[in-house]
């Protein structure tokens, strides 16, 4: 039998899932001029590389396929806030690591989690905002497109 924290920290089997352009347009209003924006799980023809870049902002991108692990890795250059897709196993790790930074960002994560207990905690002390799409998002899965999404998303 697994405990929770085995659980928790889980490596799920369908973690690279590509946010269609979609996705990435209703954030981009948010981001002010001349912020550097980190892209922590992203490579350069992600949706939102391409599309902060076009808005006219910095973007430092960073994958862990590039050995840069989101949980062991910082650019050494300056950055203002995060902006990505990150796995959706391992939510409560990755909300900590990106709480840890004491900076803004906007992830985007399925909303069926606000049913778990750990955000509860996580941001007991912070504000969390949500921007909710009106759809489910049809994420991509190497080269499929996923139709038959069963839960909605929101950035957190």
């Amino acid at each position: 039998m697994k405990n929770s924290k085995e659980i928790l920290y889980s490596k799920g089997s369908n973690d690279e899932c590509m946010t269609p352009d979609y996705g990435v347009r209703p954030i981009i209003k948010y981001i002010p001029n001349k912020c550097v924006v980190w892209c922590p799980f992203d490579k350069e023809k992600s949706e939102f590389v391409k599309q902060i870049r076009a808005n006219g902002n910095k973007v430092i991108y960073s994958h862990i396929d590039n050995g840069q692990d989101f949980y062991k890795y910082e650019p050494d250059e300056y950055w203002d806030c995060i902006i990505s897709n990150p796995p959706f196993t391992n939510k409560r790790k990755i909300f900590e690591r990106a709480l840890s930074f004491n900076k803004p960002f906007a992830l985007i994560m399925s909303n069926t989690w606000l049913n778990d207990s750990a955000p509860k905690k996580i941001f007991k002390t912070k504000d969390l905002q949500l921007l909710m799409f009106d759809k489910r998002m049809k994420f991509e899965n190497k080269g499929i497109v996923q139709n038959k999404i069963t839960f909605s998303s929101s950035y957190y």
